[in-house]
């Protein structure tokens, strides 16, 4: 079992840049797919990006690609969520979420839903002014 906490969120004006941390316990950790997933208020939980357990299998949720990049180090038992050109649209509580299923793909489709991963972070606010 993996537990999960985020760190790195605030307030940013438009235009400006965070970097997400996901901090998590377990050894089974650097074996695990992990993610990101943001709520807006009065939204739906929504897919940002995910990451296979060993780095080379990434994908992106359309609107966050070539803004967003997701990375980890298992050494450090860690997964980051870069920020850049961030939009008052980016506001929301971002979540850390991860699964033993090693893959990004699920054979039929890409790892994007919520019922895909059992682990999940508290969520931590991004807030970007305009």
């Amino acid at each position: 079992q993996v537990q999960l906490g985020e760190s790195g969120g605030g307030l940013v004006q438009a235009g400006g840049s965070l970097r997400l941390s996901c901090a998590a316990s377990g050894r089974a950790f650097s074996t695990y797919t992990m993610a990101w997933f943001r709520q807006a208020p009065g939204k739906e939980r929504e897919f940002v990006a995910v990451i296979n357990w060993s780095g080379d299998g990434i994908y992106y949720a359309d609107s966050m690609k070539g803004r967003f990049t997701i990375s980890r180090d298992n050494a450090k038992n860690t997964v980051y969520l870069q920020m850049n050109r961030l939009i008052p649209e980016d506001t929301a509580v971002y979540y850390c979420t991860g699964t033993s299923f090693p893959y990004i793909y699920t054979g039929t489709r890409y790892a994007t839903r919520v019922e895909d991963y059992a682990y999940w972070g508290q969520g931590t606010q991004v807030t970007v002014s305009s």
